[in-house]
């Protein structure tokens, strides 16, 4: 089954490969603009190169797969319409050529950042650093090379913001293609997707010239360098990546001079209001709330990983410090004065028997209190597991003294239960941070032998 599916995509990539050199040599023979060959075979091309996009490895991110084949389909829909346009009387409504190309953008930007990169959850902070990476940048290149552009590009300020729009919009995916290329340099993956990015900024960076000069005339044979360009970027695709991340630093950076770069237009629309038409100013303030939107999913998410870290040093149930945070803990202590002392209760695995778990949990609970009650605000209490506990005191070797005998004091009365009471006691092995070994295996040695004698305070041996 799975041989016989890679059969089938394969033919597929061949087919959209062998439709292109069909196209190529229709158009070479008949140079004038024909229904089959410019309407149905070339916007033909270009969906099978998004079929071959969308249906590529299962080792790609999935998301990866899914927008560069929408973001090819896109392009296809927009060709499609506009080639529908210029053969039949009846035309589609003109804008939505524009619409469908535009969108080819994002989505791309978006698949190759999945697909260049080996992350495999999508982030809040990915999507809108994609879109405002996109709308931001994009709008504001346009809005400054609008003037400029006008002297030589016939039509509306808007159509010619278009214009300039999508040439714009290849530098951004250009310049991530590069940075990938650069990052993973021996990935075929990366090279293949530069390859053929670079020949889709030039197709439409050659269009711009044209069009500005002699013209650019329909169904030119440098149409086929679009339709070549998304059959390299879904091949790219097949071949597997590199091992190496596309930085989030990347995306972050290219956001904020987004950022910075849309609150300059804005400042330049206060000082000279009429410089910029309006429509050109819309996308710049978009890109400020999105802006504004992603400090507060950062500022979020940056609390949620605090909050997560907190939680993978608490133990849940008495919601001491647990043995991660503990151990942590006696590294500190190894460089500095203090005492570690090591208990283990006496009696509680008889009662946790007796009276079941949920009384047991409740006793640990009251005797966590009892343990805190004792302790200074610097000294550090932790529940390494079962009845097991673990304390750091700072300070002379006669405060680690002092404190085990609090707490064995601490347990000298019993703890009230909902049916009665429960007695339990306390064996404590203590050591001092004296830099003479395990300081950790010395207390627990010391914690059996204080078990054994019967004494409760047990300290450690050199």
């Amino acid at each position: 089954m799975v041989i016989g599916t890679a059969r089938r995509y394969l033919t597929l990539r061949l087919v959209a490969a062998g439709g292109l050199l069909i196209h190529l040599g229709v158009r070479l023979i008949f140079p004038q603009p024909t229904l089959f060959s410019d309407l149905l075979l070339f916007n033909a091309v270009a969906l099978a190169a998004a079929l071959s996009a969308y249906y590529a490895p299962l080792f790609n991110d999935r998301l990866a797969t899914i927008s560069l084949g929408a973001a090819m389909g896109f392009w296809a829909l927009g060709s499609t319409i506009s080639s529908w346009n210029s053969f039949m009387t009846f035309h589609i409504w003109v804008s939505s050529t524009n619409i469908a190309y535009a969108l080819f953008y994002p989505f791309t930007l978006f698949g190759m950042v999945r697909a260049l990169s080996a992350r495999r959850k999508v982030s809040a902070l990915e999507l809108l650093d994609v879109v405002i990476i996109a709308l931001g940048i994009s709008s504001v290149m346009a809005s400054l090379l609008l003037r400029p552009a006008m002297i030589h590009l016939t039509g509306s300020a808007f159509t010619v913001f278009l214009a300039i729009l999508y040439p714009i919009g290849d530098c951004v995916l250009l310049v991530i293609a590069v940075l990938a290329a650069i990052l993973q340099p021996k990935a075929a993956r990366s090279i293949i997707m530069l390859f053929g990015v670079a020949i889709f900024a030039a197709t439409d960076l050659y269009f711009l010239w044209k069009s500005a000069t002699t013209g650019y005339p329909f169904a030119s044979l440098m149409d086929d360098g679009w339709v070549l360009s998304l059959l390299v970027i879904a091949e790219s695709l097949w071949h597997p990546g590199g091992n190496g991340k596309l930085s989030e630093h990347v995306t972050s950076l290219a956001a904020t001079i987004a950022l910075i770069a849309s609150s300059t237009i804005l400042g330049i629309a206060a000082v000279r209001p009429h410089y910029f038409p309006i429509f050109a100013l819309i996308p710049a303030l978009i890109t400020i709330m999105l802006a504004f939107m992603r400090m507060s999913v950062a500022l979020r998410e940056a609390r949620l990983a605090d909050n997560d870290r907190e939680l993978a040093r608490i133990d849940e149930l008495t919601g001491l410090a647990n043995r991660r945070r503990f151990l942590a803990e006696i590294e500190l202590l190894g460089r500095k004065e203090g005492t570690l002392l090591l208990l283990d209760l006496d009696g509680f695995k008889k009662i946790n028997d007796s009276m079941g778990h949920a009384v047991g949990d409740y006793l640990l609970k009251e005797i966590s209190l009892r343990f805190t009650r004792v302790l200074s605000h610097s000294a550090l209490l932790a529940r390494l597991g079962g009845d097991e506990f673990g304390v750091i005191i700072y300070g002379a070797e006669r405060y680690g003294l002092e404190v085990a005998q609090a707490l064995q004091a601490s347990l000298s009365y019993p703890v009230a239960l909902s049916n009665g009471a429960a007695q339990v006691g306390v064996s404590i092995g203590r050591v001092c941070s004296d830099g003479k070994g395990d300081l950790l295996k010395r207390a627990d040695v010391a914690m059996y032998e204080a078990k054994r004698s019967g004494s409760g305070i047990a300290l450690a041996r050199d």
